[in-house]
């Protein structure tokens, strides 16, 4: 009998394997071809319904010196994975018709067996949009429930943020490989994830970026999660993507209510006026719907102030200030209580930092 690691080890070279999907996995398990991969690929990979091409890249996948090769790179490293396969598969997204085969992560894998919600939105997010993606992130996570959403620029990084605030904490499900954070202006938000959350992807190590794998990673989103709350989206956007998706997985969909002339809420408003759609207020439109999830009251204390990582006091003060909308200078310095050398230091750092714009007339806005 074929140990189990082996079989595992397998599975990993064959998700690896150019040319080889997950449909052509499921037809290889199948047909009980996982315990002599390598030589019923070498030999009889007609009868496996395996091109010539596919067999030759499954044998080289499969050989001693890349599977010893793949094993150094998992103890160098750090990265570990998880199989369909394994008791630890997540079991919500095992319940999918297209769960990947295989996941690699850093971090704490039970978080992604936890009762979650995703809250996603545009990478060109509002100050406004940030702001309401970290709270409802920050009331679910303290209210038992993990965030999951992709780590993209805006409403997907305010929300792991938000989150990081709660005890439940964050997934992120990257489309880029787990040990290659993208965006990489995100790096200091994904060393706080691997820390204190959980980072995942389907995606190979050292596989280039593709717009296609952001589509894959989308539905990994949405079959993690009970439902998912869609915060400043155009049509057509990844976060449209994702929403409709959970629907077909039969998970709750929530929007937040925009301004009707922003392109922005476009996407979330028609899913109201379909009526395929929850309308999000604050956190307890979600959270009443979880109820017997929850393992903390919802607003039983007030929410600790949100800033981003990598920030020193004073300019986690302006930044907040800022987040409210946009300020003069004189302004600042007033409701900061900071002098003006102080202020136009903690500014210009900011502004390096790339968390403010400042626009004509010495006026600040928050990005």
């Amino acid at each position: 009998m074929v140990p189990i690691e082996e079989i595992r080890e397998t599975l990993v070279a064959l998700h690896e394997t150019p040319g080889i999907g997950r449909l052509t996995i499921e037809r290889l398990l199948a047909r009980s071809a996982l315990g002599d991969a390598r030589e019923r690929c070498a030999g009889d990979w007609r009868d496996l319904g395996l091109t010539a091409r596919q067999a030759e890249a499954a044998v080289e996948q499969l050989g001693e010196a890349r599977m010893e090769a793949r094993r150094r790179r998992w103890a160098r490293t750090g990265l570990s994975f998880v199989t369909a396969l394994d008791a630890a598969y997540p079991d919500r997204l095992r319940q999918i018709a297209d769960a990947p085969w295989v996941l690699y992560y850093y971090g704490r894998l039970e978080l992604a067996d936890r009762p979650a919600v995703a809250i996603v939105g545009t990478r060109l997010a509002t100050t406004y949009g940030r702001r309401v993606a970290a709270e409802l992130a920050s009331d679910c996570a303290s209210a038992g429930l993990t965030v999951v959403s992709g780590m993209a620029k805006g409403i997907d990084a305010a929300a792991h943020f938000g989150a990081l605030q709660g005890h439940a904490s964050t997934v992120a499900v990257l489309g880029s490989p787990a040990d290659t954070p993208y965006p990489p202006e995100n790096r200091a938000l994904y060393r706080q994830i691997v820390e204190g959350g959980l980072v995942l992807s389907e995606t190979p190590p050292d596989v280039p970026l593709s717009r296609a794998l952001f589509p894959l990673r989308n539905r990994i989103i949405a079959g993690l999660t009970l439902g998912v709350v869609v915060v400043e989206a155009a049509e057509r956007s990844g976060a449209l993507i994702t929403a409709d998706l959970a629907s077909s997985y039969n998970r709750d969909i929530f929007v937040v209510p925009g301004p009707v002339h922003s392109p922005r809420s476009r996407g979330p408003l028609n899913r109201l006026r379909e009526n395929s759609a929850k309308p999000v207020l604050d956190a307890s439109d979600i959270l009443g719907e979880y109820q017997a999830y929850l393992t903390a009251p919802p607003f039983g204390a007030p929410r600790a102030e949100i800033a981003p990582p990598e920030l020193t006091p004073d300019e986690a003060r302006v930044y907040r200030i800022l987040t409210d909308g946009p300020r003069s200078i004189d302004e600042l310095a007033i409701e900061a209580g900071l002098t003006f050398g102080l202020l136009h230091a903690v500014l210009l750092s900011l502004q390096i930092k790339r968390k403010i714009h400042q626009q004509p007339g010495s006026v600040y806005n928050a990005l």
